[in-house]
């Protein structure tokens, strides 16, 4: 079948979609699917994945204007493939590309399927709520009205999707992983051990509460730091430094966005992570660290409680004391245990989250929206 994937950038700063979102192009194509991933370029040029259709913002320079992602020439090329395309896929929300995939299906007549991305969990509803819901009325509720169906990466997303209002059909489909090449060698016998986080330097993030469990533990731990690694956003990270300073926290040292190889190899010199989340709607950056043999913490605020079941790490409550507990209990385990735990964190990255099993899957929900099988199992109705 023909699909069309649309999302509004793929730059390394807009976060797991702009890996997760070709990266389950490719896989679709590789169980037999025509795709075309369509994508608004970015200022810099930077994109995750050269076979992307980019183009052009129109009013990058009115401010206002340029947070919305208009592309005309985006549009008009979804018009000029759409006749011979099956389904139109459409990540993201709030923009107008996530507009121009809704319109286009609805006026072609081709089963549209949504993925919000994360984009509807509570705590991302509350960022800019007056311009989100001006948004909705004007142009989002109608573009999306007629999807086919949705899809969450997670049934905590499922559950946001519908308390949202969304009545359609919802997938539940996880994100896949490539499994790392360069593993975490906890065996090493290095003087100084480390508890990273990496991803976006956002209040959503729950760094505030990581910093302040950090002060209480920090002193029982001297051998171990906190690595803060990430892009900076709403200045975010000068209110952590702030806090640091404040604490006398030289155990805390704080590091900039990395890609790719860098990044790989952050994640492989790290002995646990950390994402002490306010929501996430799937957390690909824990995946990630599974996959390079890391042990994770992270909160409820994230659907990662196959930590606990696989032996992987600890899924926690939210909140300083619940982290403060979890940091001093993962950095008081000999490293031959941390270990095996993330040896059994990637073995399940590999069973679970390969990409071949993900794309066949959403393949299948393809077919069921063009009529051809029986609804899979990962379609809920409810």
């Amino acid at each position: 079948m023909n699909t069309i994937h649309v999302i509004a950038g793929l730059g390394v700063q807009n976060g797991g979609p702009s890996y997760s979102v070709p990266r389950l192009a490719k896989a679709l194509s590789a169980q037999g699917c025509t795709t075309a991933l369509y994508t608004v370029a970015e200022a810099t040029g930077e994109r995750t994945d050269a076979r992307a259709l980019a183009f052009p913002q129109a009013w990058a320079a009115t401010p206002w204007m340029s947070l919305l992602r208009s592309s005309p020439a985006l549009a008009s090329a979804l018009a000029r493939r759409v006749d011979n395309v099956d389904i139109i896929h459409n990540h993201g929300l709030w923009l107008m590309p996530n507009v121009y995939a809704g319109r286009l299906a609805a006026k072609a007549r081709k089963p549209l399927i949504v993925s919000p991305r994360g984009m509807l969990a509570p705590e991302a509803l509350r960022f800019s709520v007056r311009k989100k819901q001006l948004f909705w009325s004007l142009f989002q509720e109608r573009a999306v009205a007629h999807a086919a169906a949705w899809h969450a990466t997670s049934a905590e997303e499922a559950q946001d999707i519908r308390a949202f209002g969304v009545g359609a059909p919802i997938a539940i489909i996880p994100n896949g992983i490539d499994l790392a090449s360069t593993i975490a060698d906890h065996a090493d016998a290095r003087p100084r051990r480390t508890v990273l986080f990496l991803s976006r330097i956002h209040p959503k993030k729950g760094l505030l509460n990581l910093i302040s469990a950090w002060s209480r533990m920090a002193a029982q731990r001297p051998s171990w730091q906190l690595v803060i690694a990430g892009p900076d956003e709403n200045d975010h990270r000068a209110e952590l430094e702030a806090q640091v300073v404040k604490g006398g926290l030289c155990s805390v040292k704080f590091h900039d966005a990395v890609y790719k190889e860098d990044k790989a190899q952050l994640l492989a010199s790290a002995d646990l992570f950390v994402l002490p989340t306010m929501n996430e709607n799937f957390g690909l950056v824990v995946a990630e660290a599974l996959a390079a043999g890391v042990p994770a913490i992270v909160t409820k605020g994230a659907p990662w409680s196959g930590l606990k079941i696989e032996d992987c790490g600890w899924w926690i409550d939210q909140g300083v004391e619940p982290l403060t507990a979890a940091l001093l209990e993962a950095t008081a385990i000999a490293p031959l245990v941390r270990q095996k735990m993330g040896a059994r964190g990637r073995a399940w990255m590999a069973r679970d989250f390969g990409w071949d099993g993900i794309a066949a899957r959403m393949a299948e929900v393809y077919a069921w929206c063009l009529g051809e099988g029986d609804r899979p199992d990962c379609v809920v109705m409810d």
